[in-house]
């Protein structure tokens, strides 16, 4: 079974930092699309930022500025790097792999900003 996880999630006030973690297995990691989701209460799963194999990169217009994508393709490691955050950002935040015959998911890791 193929699993994706992600961590670095949890509680910090506004206006403060955290780094996602998320390690997937080389079969899906390498080459590929990997990104990052993420899904308010009540709300649908939202693009946050994405980055091709070779490193380009596309963030959703609220993060812009704030949130960093990167990947370390040696040790089949996604992160993100969140500045500056609001509560509204507050989410569970998923891990993605978009392969050539299907997208993979985490299970996901809970952000909690506080105003």
């Amino acid at each position: 079974q193929v699993q994706l996880v992600e961590s670095g999630g949890g509680l910090v006030q506004a206006g403060g930092s955290l780094r996602l973690s998320c390690v997937a297995p080389g079969s899906i990691f390498r080459g590929n699309t990997m990104g990052w989701y993420r899904q308010g209460p009540g709300n649908q799963r939202d693009l946050v930022a994405t980055i091709t194999g070779g490193g380009s990169t596309n963030y959703g217009d609220s993060v812009k500025g704030r949130f960093t994508i990167s990947r370390d393709n040696a040790k089949f490691t996604l992160y993100l790097q969140m500045n500056s955050l609001k509560p509204e950002d507050t989410a569970l935040y998923y891990c993605n792999s978009q392969t050539p015959w299907r997208h993979y998911w985490g299970q996901g890791t809970q952000v909690t900003v506080s105003s």
